[in-house]
């Protein structure tokens, strides 16, 4: 199966917002999406697998901090790598833009993102009580912090 990641476009915003709903309690309205696409500090990218899309990710870029807002992978579609090629795909377009730390929040039950977020060099520092809605859940705030050592990178 190949994928391929590129920047969201107006055409996909139905299809990710039918994923949002299948996946999320409090989704992401086809509206909110198409507000992203008018902030140039906000960055988007979608994941399409034979020319289906299959999940979508996205970052606010703060004051040279980056907020990783929502990274969605539609059900059929998990455990293939998708979520991988999202989260690098931000994490590229940030750093290629000269930032130096990474955070988001998860569910502290979603152990799947979890184990993915510290494969790619997030770790957790600290909790959000009760910051998820249905369920009420605490959410784990992780942060990616890139140090520079010579010309070695340090994360």
């Amino acid at each position: 199966m190949q994928i391929v990641v590129r920047k969201l476009q107006k055409e996909d915003i139905p299809a990710l917002a039918r994923i949002e709903a299948e996946t999320f309690s409090m989704p992401w309205s086809e509206r909110a999406f198409r507000e992203l696409l008018e902030r140039p500090y906000c960055s988007y990218f979608v994941a399409l697998a034979e020319g289906r899309l299959v999940g979508g990710a996205g970052c606010t870029n703060l004051c040279g901090e980056v907020n990783i807002d929502n990274v969605v992978v539609a059900e059929s579609h998990r455990n293939r790598g998708i979520g991988q090629a999202l989260l690098q795909a931000l994490l590229a377009a940030g750093e290629a833009e000269g930032v130096r730390a990474f955070t988001l929040e998860v569910r502290v039950s979603n152990a799947p993102a979890i184990h993915l977020y510290e494969k790619n060099g997030f770790r957790s520092e600290g909790i959000r009580p009760r910051f998820y809605e249905k369920p009420v859940e605490d959410a784990m705030i992780m942060w990616r912090r890139l140090e520079e050592s010579g010309s070695d990178k340090k994360y």
